[in-house]
Parts: structure tokens; C-alpha cells; sequence
């Protein structure tokens, strides 16, 4: 079986497909449109399971794809399920007439019907919908994979998310709860006065993260531009218009490699707050996340693969100076390139020649003290030359006002105090454009006109990233990123 025949019909015959066809020539024929429009919906399937009872006799109207049909002499039973769920319809073929009792027997599985009937309990006690009326609304012309496993192929699923979403009634859940948490994180933000921006997607500079970007040409302009990979310099500018505190929740786009915790085409909120610190924005993390867990899975305690984890506030706070030193490495001490190498091969971790010292404390953080924090955790005071838009520290310019959220081993969330010194800033740039020169093409771009707005004065600020794809795979108890994402990344057919 060829993989098109599989996504067709799930090992069905590829002669259903004409089947499919005769009976959509047939209703044609009877003066039946297989495509029809408009049909008021006033009930879903799984309040009429919930309260068959009460509502015994009342009129409701629910439309749907119809997964399981059974004929017993001039009755039939239809499986419909729409967003909510299956009901079951009653379909007599006194009530409906010969001819239209007939017409529903030629409904193949998948296609889409609305009825129109009155709230019953069948005598085997099955809530289901006596049906008095019905019409048919879209013909499938293709097999659904078969009812008894559905879509099981992962490629495919991801592949093809239509017919992931009809089979799998875990995955329709799913993306449900993943609107929740998202609209919960816009709910926070609004109750604390933060206003939500859109910012270009389409920029001249790639700037704000340390990533290789998309590049697209427009054409009237005759200009290239790149995908942003980054929300933070739009954003950071509006502070210095006076927007106060802003966020947005937008795709940015990285052109970087393709795994379970990454996709290059992925969901960040940002957000940034004047007069405030990362202090400030440990306490809005923590508080973003928590309820975030409330409204999609109704805990702060969650499952992630074997691990429990617990996001009730507040969460641990750990300096990655400490940690590494509970590890072997002193890096204040260890405080030149060579130094840090020297002092990673004794604990058996192999830095790079080219790496600068805080690359290299990056790696050591990688390597010995992310892997093992799975409760939330802020890892804060990160090195200074991997932090240019960050504060440098006041009692050590070596690090940065800088932490990282680290949840089952993996980064969860960035934040700063921000820095606000133009002159700074500008010196930071040409630092990274100067890593740039050295071969590393993920360094920052000097953004002129940036520096430019931080000139007119930008108030001191905290700012945070969260990545809500992650975020909604470690809340959701899902296995990789592309789960979560409705249409993932994928090679090309």
C-alpha cells in the first residue's frame, strides 16, 4: 500500500472513491445538493448526552460528520459527532419517508449532515436525537482511515491535521485546551494594564535574538527583508513612545534545525514593563504560567512523560555561579577562556578554542545543571557577553541582570532587566558584530535605528519571552513541540 492510498482510506479499497462518486452523482440526480450552506445550530452532542433526561421531548437542531451508521429494518442509527463530541440519531423511516430514509442509507462515513428532531432516550437507554428532519451539507469524497484505529502514522498526523483532528478525539481536546491556556495568558496581561501590540513581522534588521533568520524579497520595493526572529526591539521601542507595559504573541521565525522541542516557525509572547526590574518579572512569570496551568488542565500540577511537576508559586531560584560551583567549576575564578577550558576538561566537559568565556559557561550550564532541573526553576545571572540587551549586574559587570526559566531540563522562558544606555547598547552591537566577523552567524545585528529610539530615552524596564509552544507541550503532557502545533514544519513530499 503506497502512503496515499493509507491517508485515502486507511486500507480500504481505492475503488470506494468511486463508489463515493456514484452516490454523490446519485443525490445530484435526485435534485439533492451535496453541498449545502447555512444550518442554525442550536445544540452540540455532548450537552444532549449530558442532559438527555431533563430535556426528553425538547427540540434541537445539531450538524456534524457522520461516523457509524446501522440500519435494522426501517430503523437506523447514526453515529454524528461534531466539535463536541458523538450523538447518537434516531432515524425512522416512517417519520422521515421512504425516499429520504433511502437517500441517508447512500450517506458514507465522513460526510456532513444536519438534523433537526426532539431529545430521546432509547430503549437500551442511549441518549440520542429522534430525528424528524435532515440535509446533507458536504459530501466526503475520500475514505477516512478506518474507525477502529484511526490515524496512527505520526508523519501523517502532522501531515495531514485535518484527518488527525476528525480520528482523534484526544487531539481535537487538545488544541482546545491549548486556546484556553493562551487566552489565559492574554487575561493576566489585560488585568495587569498591559496593552497587546502588533509589531512587523516583514523587518529590514533581524535583531533582538541570537538566531539566523528567514530572508524574503519584496518586490515592489525591490528590497529584501527578513522574517522576524525576535519581538523585543519593536516592543522596546514603544516603551520609549510612553506605551508603558505592552506584549504580543506572535510567530517569529528561525532558520534553525527541526526537533522535538523546536520548530522554526513558532509562537513567543513577549512583554515589557517600564520601571520595572527581573525581579518584577519573576513574579509576572510565575504568575503567567501558574494560571495559565489552571485554565488548561484545572491544576498547578502537571504530568510531563514520567515526571510530576509542580508550578505552583513560588519557584526555586538558583545562580548559575552556584550551580556550577556545586559542580566543580568556579567560573568567577576561571574567568578567561582558557581559564573556563582548563577548568571544564576537569570535570570532563570539552569547550571549543573559539568560544568566548561566556559561551563557554553556556555550555557548562548545558551540559551540568540544566539536564537536572525539572521543577521550575529561575536560572539567573548569566554571563554578560551572551546578554547584550541585558543590564550588567552592579556588584559584577561580568553577568548580567539576566534569568532563564528551566522546566523539565529544557529553557522555558527569558528575561532581563533591560539595558537602557544607548552608548551601551551600541557598544554591545559592535561587540557581537565582531563575533559576527569571527564566523558566528548567530550574533545580533547592530539595529541603527534602535539605538537611535534609546537615544530620545528609554525608561528602565523588565522584559520577558516565553515560549508558548513549549509551554503548551510541558502543560499539556505533550511529547514533542509538533503536537502542539497545529501545522508543523515538515519536509516536503
Amino acid at each position: 500500500m503506497d502512503r496515499d492510498q493509507e491517508v485515502v482510506g486507511g486500507g480500504e479499497s481505492p475503488d470506494e472513491l468511486e463508489v463515493r462518486r456514484s452516490h454523490l452523482d446519485a443525490w445530484r440526480s435526485d435534485g439533492v445538493d451535496p453541498f449545502g450552506t447555512r444550518f442554525p445550530v442550536t445544540h452540540h452532542a455532548r450537552e444532549i448526552n449530558q442532559h438527555c433526561d431533563e430535556w426528553v421531548g425538547q427540540p434541537a437542531r445539531v450538524a456534524g460528520r457522520v461516523m457509524g451508521l446501522r440500519r435494522h429494518g426501517g430503523v437506523a442509527f447514526v453515529d454524528l459527532q461534531d466539535v463536541s463530541g458523538c450523538v447518537q440519531l434516531l432515524i425512522r423511516r416512517d417519520a422521515c419517508g421512504v425516499s429520504r430514509f433511502d437517500r441517508l442509507l447512500r450517506c458514507d462515513l465522513g460526510d456532513t449532515i444536519g438534523v433537526q428532531g426532539r431529545v430521546t432516550r432509547t430503549r437500551a437507554g442511549q441518549p440520542s436525537l429522534d430525528v424528524e428532519d435532515f440535509t446533507f451539507l458536504a459530501k466526503s469524497l475520500r475514505p477516512l482511515p478506518s474507525q477502529w484505529y484511526g490515524l496512527r502514522d505520526v508523519d501523517l498526523r502532522y501531515r495531514h491535521r485535518y484527518i488527525d483532528l476528525i480520528t482523534n478525539a484526544e487531539v481535537r481536546d487538545l488544541f482546545v485546551r491549548r486556546s484556553r491556556l493562551v487566552a489565559s495568558l492574554r487575561e493576566t496581561l489585560n488585568h495587569r494594564d498591559f496593552l497587546e501590540v502588533e509589531t512587523p513581522v516583514l523587518q529590514e534588521v533581524a535583531s533582538g535574538a541570537a538566531a539566523r533568520p528567514f530572508i524574503t524579497h519584496h518586490n515592489a520595493l525591490d528590497h529584501d527583508f527578513h522574517l522576524r526572529i525576535s519581538l523585543e526591539l519593536p516592543l522596546k521601542r514603544l516603551l520609549v513612545g510612553g506605551l508603558e507595559r505592552v506584549y504580543e504573541i506572535g510567530r517569529v521565525f528561525r532558520n534553525e534545525g527541526i526537533d522535538t522541542r523546536h520548530n522554526p516557525e513558532y509562537t513567543l509572547l513577549e512583554c515589557y514593563q517600564a520601571f520595572a526590574d527581573y525581579e518584577d518579572m519573576m513574579e509576572l512569570t510565575e504568575a503567567l504560567v501558574a494560571n495559565a496551568a489552571r485554565r488548561a488542565t484545572g491544576t498547578t500540577q502537571v504530568r510531563w512523560r514520567d515526571q510530576e511537576i509542580d508550578f505552583t508559586p513560588p519557584w526555586t531560584r538558583l545562580s548559575i555561579v552556584d550551580a556550577l560551583r556545586a559542580r566543580g567549576v568556579d567560573v568567577l575564578n576561571a574567568n578567561t577562556p582558557v581559564a573556563l577550558r582548563n577548568a571544564a576538561h576537569s570535570v570532563e566537559v570539552e569547550l571549543a578554542p573559539d568560544l568566548t568565556w561566556g559561551q563557554g559557561v553556556d555550555v557548562l550550564v548545558a551540559e551540568l545543571v540544566q539536564p537536572g532541573l525539572i521543577q521550575p526553576t529561575f536560572l539567573v545571572d548569566h554571563p554578560i557577553d551572551i546578554s547584550p540587551l541585558a543590564r550588567a549586574k552592579m556588584d559584577d559587570s561580568r553577568l548580567a541582570y539576566r534569568f532563564e526559566v528551566i522546566v523539565a531540563g529544557m529553557e522555558l522562558a527569558n528575561a532581563f532587566t533591560e539595558l537602557n544606555d544607548p552608548d551601551e547598547q551600541r557598544r554591545r552591537f559592535q561587540a557581537q558584530a565582531r563575533e559576527r566577523a569571527r564566523g558566528n552567524d548567530e550574533t545580533m545585528a547592530l539595529d541603527e535605528d534602535f539605538v537611535r529610539a534609546m537615544e530620545y530615552g528609554m525608561p528602565p524596564a523588565g522584559g520577558l519571552g516565553i515560549g508558548v509552544d513549549r509551554l503548551c507541550m510541558l502543560l499539556l503532557g505533550a511529547a514533542s513541540i509538533r503536537e502542539v502545533v497545529l501545522f508543523p514544519t515538515l519536509r516536503p513530499e
